[in-house]
């Protein structure tokens, strides 16, 4: 008798597709995040800017927020990348700590309202691809 093997034909999985994009848009939230934390420990440390703008130079409260920054947007972007919820937490808080900052104490960085935009716009694609991949999986 002869063993017939049957080929089955593999099909794109489109029962995940919001998770797939939820996750791609975090790994890219994750790179966005390493540089801006680099950015913030090249302040610290003084490879960028000139003299003036040094790190001992600036106001304490800008001291303060940028040592912050420089830690938890690198945590953030570890969390991310692993797609972890605990990094989608901290990436929140980062999100939600700097619109904070630049509009409540605009003398920190400049209150841009750019920043602000940017910040929420960020939170409403998380917010919206989350809300998406948690319709894939019913309870």
């Amino acid at each position: 008798m002869p063993v017939v093997e049957r080929a089955e034909r593999i099909e794109p999985d489109d029962a995940n597709v919001w998770t797939r994009r939820l996750v791609l848009f975090l790994r890219v939230m994750a790179v966005l995040s390493i540089v801006k934390g680099l950015y913030h420990w090249a302040q610290v440390t003084g490879f960028i800017g000139g003299e003036d703008e040094a790190f001992e130079n600036q106001a304490m409260a800008w001291q303060a927020a940028t040592v912050y920054f420089a830690v938890i947007e690198l945590v953030a972007a570890v969390g991310l990348w692993l797609a972890t919820p605990w990094g989608a937490v901290v990436w929140l808080t980062t999100v939600v700590s700097m619109a904070v900052i630049e509009l409540m104490f605009p003398g920190i960085y400049g209150g841009s309202l750019l920043v602000v935009a940017g910040e929420a716009s960020m939170l409403a694609a998380y917010l919206a691809l989350a809300w998406m991949a948690a319709r894939e999986r019913p309870p």
